[in-house]
């Protein structure tokens, strides 16, 4: 939270929302926060930033550049980054575009390619991003039994930062943070998610 000190004035409560690039002493990143909690850090010395877009942030008795990136002071200890299987990470893997027809609207889904029945895993290789019509034709069965085609073969993504792969590729699709973001992650495959998410 920021500090009262530090309030900002009513011309400028939507830029609180904006996203900032939170990176570890070291320059891995870290985070993705909002300028609230990145102007609490950088008010209580516990950060320093690193880029700015420009704007500016007002309030009775600061003004302050809005932060885009920051880095900490003080390095944070944690445990080797895992890729979680959730449903957000296999939408985002997916680009939220069903991986049969390739339409993104009519009630998105996670369809285990071998159904659970016939012995298909909860695993990246056998998750994809489904339509609902294209659910309910598939069922319980291979997706050449009832003629689908995958668009392409699902497989777990190479990456490590600890930010989530959600907000880690709009992040990198934008572009702003590219130079903090590609020396931890191999690039290879995450041009090849971006570009295959393109098509």
């Amino acid at each position: 939270m920021v500090p009262a000190a530090t309030a900002v004035s009513v011309d400028g409560p939507a830029l609180l929302s904006s996203q900032v690039l939170v990176l570890n002493q070291n320059y891995e990143p870290l985070n993705v926060t909002n300028v609230r909690r990145a102007l609490s850090l950088l008010v209580l010395n516990k950060a320093e930033m690193l880029e700015s877009d420009g704007a500016v942030i007002r309030s009775e008795r600061l003004t302050l550049p809005m932060p885009t990136v920051v880095r900490l002071l003080s390095y944070v200890r944690r445990p080797p980054p895992v890729l979680k299987l959730t449903r957000k990470s296999i939408f985002a893997r997916d680009d939220h575009r069903c991986q049969y027809c390739g339409r993104r609207d009519g009630g998105l889904t996670i369809d285990h390619v071998v159904p659970k029945c016939r012995g298909g895993k909860y695993e990246w290789e056998n998750l994809v991003t489904c339509c609902l019509k294209c659910n309910n034709k598939k069922g319980n069965r291979l997706p050449e039994e009832v003629g689908l085609r995958l668009i392409r073969k699902p497989r777990r993504p190479r990456y490590t930062p600890y930010i989530s792969l959600p907000k880690f590729l709009a992040a990198y699709r934008e572009g702003r943070w590219t130079k903090y973001l590609e020396p931890f992650v191999d690039i290879e495959e995450i041009r090849r998610l971006v570009a295959e998410q393109g098509k």
